[in-house]
Order: C-alpha cells, then sequence, then structure tokens
C-alpha cells in the first residue's frame, strides 16, 4: 500500500500577444484563450516514504529554468521530503501555450524573447499542486494496466514513414498504413481508494499539434481534452494526466494519400472540435480499460536516479552503435530539414529555398574538410562535428553560433523571416555572445515504483528510437524484479529529437532535429544503461554524476532578451 495525494492548478497566464511554443512561428500568438492551461501533480509514497513526485504541464515542453524553479521552492518547502532524482517535471507538448520560458537563447526568439511572468506562472502553479498532493496524501492502490487503440480507432499516424521504414527492427509499412507505424498501446496507471478509481496517469504518444499555428487562443490540445473529460467522470478533486509515450514520429492527423486535402479541410473552429474529438478517444480508451478493475497491482519500494550528461562529446558503446567504435556525439547543429518543418502538422521554410541553402550547407561541408584546410586549428573539430553530423545539411551549428559557416548576425537577410530579424537584433545588442542557444547538459532520469520503472527523457522521441531505450534499460533491470518499463517523454528539459540511425539517414524533420547527431540514440542507450545498472546498487554506492548541471547563463545577457516589446 502506498500513500499518495493529488491535485491541479492552473497556470494564470495571459494572453498578451507573445507567441506560443511549437510551431516556431512569429505569427503565431496568442490573443486569447480557449481552455485553461494546468500543471497536475501525482505524490506517492511507500512505507518508508520514499515519494515520486510527477507533475504534467500543459505546455509545450519543460525548460531547465522550470526544473530549476520548482525544485528550489520544493527544497524551501518540503524539506527532507524532497527528493529531486525522484521528481518528474514533464509536459503535454501542446502546441498552444505560452513560450518564453526557457534561458537558453534559441527557442524564445519567437515570443519575443525569455518572459519571466510565463516562467513565474508555470513554477507558481506547479509548486502549489504539488504541495496539496502532498499534503492530502492518503492510503491509496496503484494499478498497472496496458490497453491498444484497435486499428481502426483514427487517434494518431506515423508522418515520417519513409524513415520509419528504414529501420531493421520493423514491419515495413505501406503510405496507407501510417496508422499502424506506431506504438497504439497506452499504458495507465491508477490511484485507487477503496477500489474506487480517483486518478490516473495515462502513457501515450501521439503530437498535441490537433490546432494549427494560425489560431491565437492558449488551449491543452489533445491531451488537454483528454484530461477534462476524465476528470468529469472522477470523484471531485480527482486528476487525469495524459502524458507523452513515444510522439517524435506520431501525429493526430491522417498521413497518406490526399492527407494534404484532409487537413486543409479542417479549420477555425473546426480544429478545436478536432482537438476534443482525438482528446475523446484517449479519454474513452483510458476509462474503458479501468472500468474493468483487473489492473495488476503495484508493490514495493520506490527508488529513482537522476544524472545530466553533457551531450556534446559522448562515446557511444559499440553495441548500440552498429558496432562502430567511433561512434560519438558532438556540439549541437540544426539541418536544413529542421527549419522546412513537417509537410502536414507544421510547414516550415519553402521547399525551394531549403534546396539552395543545402546547396550552400554542402560548399561549407565540402571546404571545411578539404585538402586547403588540412592545416587549419580547426580541422580536427569539423572532421569530428561532421563524422557525428554525417549526412545532415547543417544550416545552425548552435555550438559556435554559426549559420552556413559565418557568423549568425551577418549572412542571412532579415528580410527573409522576422524570426531572422529578431535573432540578429538580439545578437547586434549583445544578448547571445556567451549565452548557449540550446541545452547541452540533459537530465536523464529512472524512477522505480514497485515492479514499473519509468524511463524519463527530454525532448522528443521517435517510435523506434523509443523502444530501443526500453529495450535496453529492460535488460539491465530485468532481473531485480522489474516486470514492466515505461518510457515519458518530454521530461526535465527540452533538447530536440531522438531518431535511430537509420532513421537519421532520411534528413526529415526529425533528423534534422536531432541535435547531436547520428549516434544521438546510441548515446542515450549508453548513458541510460550505466544509469540502470547504478540503480540497482544500494544509493550509497553509486557513482553516477551527482553534480554536473545545466551550463548557467549570464544575467546580463538574459536581461537584454527579457521583458520586449509584443510586435504590434
Amino acid at each position: 500500500m502506498y500513500r499518495a495525494g493529488w491535485n491541479k492548478q492552473e497556470i494564470p497566464i495571459k494572453p498578451q500577444g507573445y507567441a506560443m511554443f511549437g510551431y516556431g512561428q512569429w505569427h503565431h500568438r496568442a490573443y486569447g484563450q480557449q481552455t485553461p492551461l494546468y500543471a497536475r501533480a501525482l505524490y506517492i509514497a511507500d512505507s518508508k516514504d520514499q515519494a515520486l513526485i510527477f507533475c504534467c504541464l500543459d505546455m509545450g515542453c519543460i525548460t531547465g529554468a522550470m526544473r530549476i524553479g520548482v525544485c528550489e521552492q520544493l527544497r524551501e518547502r518540503m524539506g527532507k521530503f524532497f527528493n529531486e532524482s525522484a521528481f518528474v517535471l514533464t509536459a503535454t507538448h501542446t502546441h498552444s501555450a505560452p513560450g518564453g520560458c526557457s534561458h537558453e537563447a534559441l527557442y524564445n526568439v519567437p515570443t519575443p524573447g525569455f518572459v519571466f511572468e510565463h516562467l513565474d506562472a508555470v513554477v507558481t502553479a506547479s509548486v502549489e499542486a504539488i504541495l496539496s498532493a502532498w499534503e492530502t496524501a492518503e492510503s491509496t492502490e496503484l494499478g498497472l494496466d496496458q490497453t491498444k487503440f484497435a486499428d481502426e480507432v483514427p487517434v494518431a499516424w506515423n508522418r515520417s514513414l519513409a524513415s520509419y521504414n528504414r529501420n531493421f527492427d520493423v514491419v515495413q509499412r505501406h503510405k496507407s498504413e501510417t496508422h499502424l507505424a506506431l506504438d497504439r498501446t497506452m499504458s495507465l496507471l491508477s490511484l485507487r481508494r477503496n477500489g474506487e478509481l480517483k486518478s490516473l496517469l495515462s502513457l501515450f504518444g501521439v503530437h498535441a499539434t490537433c490546432l494549427s499555428s494560425h489560431l491565437n487562443r492558449h488551449d491543452g490540445d489533445n491531451k488537454g481534452y483528454a484530461s477534462a473529460k476524465v476528470e468529469q467522470s472522477l470523484a471531485a478533486g480527482g486528476v487525469a494526466i495524459f502524458a507523452q509515450a513515444t510522439a517524435g514520429d506520431v501525429s493526430p492527423h491522417y498521413h497518406g494519400k490526399g492527407d494534404l486535402e484532409r487537413r486543409k479541410k479542417i479549420k477555425g473552429e473546426a480544429e478545436y472540435v478536432y482537438a476534443a474529438q482525438n482528446g475523446g478517444y484517449q479519454s474513452d480508451i483510458a476509462l474503458a480499460a479501468l472500468s474493468n478493475k483487473n489492473e495488476e497491482q503495484i508493490f514495493g519500494k520506490i527508488d529513482s536516479i537522476i544524472s545530466f550528461i553533457d551531450f556534446t562529446s559522448i562515446h557511444a558503446a559499440p553495441e548500440f552503435a552498429n558496432g562502430v567504435s567511433d561512434a560519438w556525439t558532438s556540439e549541437p547543429c540544426h539541418g536544413t530539414a529542421f527549419f522546412q518543418g513537417t509537410p502536414v502538422d507544421g510547414p516550415g521554410t519553402p521547399e525551394m529555398l531549403i534546396g539552395a541553402v543545402s546547396t550552400l550547407a554542402h560548399s561549407v561541408k565540402k571546404l571545411r574538410l578539404s585538402p586547403l584546410m588540412r592545416n587549419s586549428k580547426d580541422t580536427e573539430y569539423y572532421r569530428r562535428l561532421y563524422a557525428s553530423q554525417g549526412n545532415k545539411s547543417i544550416l545552425l551549428e548552435a555550438g559556435r553560433k554559426q549559420i552556413l559557416g559565418c557568423p549568425m548576425g551577418g549572412i542571412l537577410p532579415s528580410m527573409l523571416d522576422p524570426l531572422i530579424g529578431e535573432l540578429k537584433r538580439q545578437i547586434n545588442v549583445g544578448a547571445i555572445k556567451e549565452s548557449p542557444l540550446v541545452p547541452t547538459r540533459i537530465p536523464l532520469q529512472i524512477v522505480m515504483i514497485g515492479q514499473l520503472a519509468l524511463v524519463c527523457c527530454p525532448g522528443e522521441f521517435t517510435t523506434i528510437a523509443g523502444r530501443r531505450v526500453l529495450e535496453t534499460v529492460k535488460a539491465r533491470l530485468q532481473n531485480s524484479g522489474i516486470k514492466h518499463v515505461l518510457i515519458c517523454t518530454y521530461c526535465n528539459d527540452y533538447m530536440g529529437y531522438v531518431t535511430t540511425q537509420e532513421e537519421y539517414q532520411q534528413q526529415a524533420y526529425e533528423g534534422g532535429h536531432t541535435l547531436f547527431g547520428q549516434w544521438t540514440l546510441a548515446a542515450f542507450q549508453t548513458q541510460f544503461s550505466k544509469l540502470a545498472d547504478e540503480l540497482l546498487k544500494p544509493d550509497a554506492e553509486r557513482k553516477h554524476d551527482r553534480m554536473t548541471r545545466p551550463v548557467p547563463i549570464p544575467q546580463p545577457e538574459l536581461a537584454l532578451r527579457s521583458g520586449l516589446a509584443v510586435p504590434s
């Protein structure tokens, strides 16, 4: 038996014209609110008062600033009852929620800049939800159930089928079978008192992109609607969390013959109806599964481990890198495919312009690796960078802050896109001189609850990338009494995508946004296997890195990109 509590608090951010996070579009600004946005929290403690705190936000992502802010307040207010390694902060990945919550510079450019009020509202709502859950904890039974969407339920489709079919460990799928090229299983953690369902946690991967970048209201999208519908059926005060699993290549929109025409027919208010419908599929299957009351009871201790890893230079073990002995990650780079976006959910830069830019990117690569540059002090750096990044056409080097081999402030004209203009403006006033563009010290976390292990990953994992991580961790933990290993993504920070090495070669959007190169997944598997091994030891004997934390942000530079005027 466990003690558990739950609570939700609205995130009180007033829409004032700041850009929303997700699509990266200058015009995608919020001027109204369609549905409330919430922080939903669970507190679960075992018989020895070891506790898991799980908090899910109706936001596009979790940033390091969010996690740091919440941890600071929980340490102060919970004291010895707060264990950072057992605190999971995750997001639904709705693309219709406020941006501006990151201390790193790049993903805040559309907002524009960092908005302290947004971050403060997120931290406050999260802390209050967690404290209320902690203070109201009572004896609660935990159960695990898994259910599968029937093939005909139109809930999700693989949006990157050519990439998916490159994997050696998949059933090859036709364009008419994109709904089958994903994990259609929903995992459910139930919280009951005297047999009555009080709250739940759902894990199922599908992008919260039912709503397009042409809308201008805050909204929880499909995950938010799923939560709201279930909470209406629970006893007063019950909380339903619909968190993400492997959503990286999974869309809530049909992909196949005629997909663009079909998407265009869902416009304006119809998009909100569509989001509620998709959320309804998720809420209905969750309630149907749990109504049978045949979950597997969870019992046993709670344990956890977390470590922040510098992903700019990780040697991936050959066993996870197709036998390659010299497989390394590199400093983060965005490919041209990232800027092109996804064709149905979120189109970006036009294909014609992307083609021209890709040609320039290949020319830069050829020059840097040519015999003419052999004696350059940067020769070895670029050799390793391109070995890691593989066939990616690199447009933006986030590490050295270069675009097509030139300083960010110079090469691209501002007239191409307002985002370029804003980025160059921030550069010219000195707001990004020393600040990192994206996170590079990445949190990896595993939490155990009885016979269940939850692998908590930052960023967006494709279906097969996530599956391979789970296989890696399960192989390490299965002899310790762990029967089930699940994945939760968008946890604790945001660092783009993780594809398999095979998918990466396609250089679709997901591969272009896999920042640390083609061996990123292998690096995750290498590091998660080490963490799992440490988790098997008593806490005092664990030798994982407990000291590394995100790169500090120069406060004067943060001030220069804070409180910026909203474009008229």
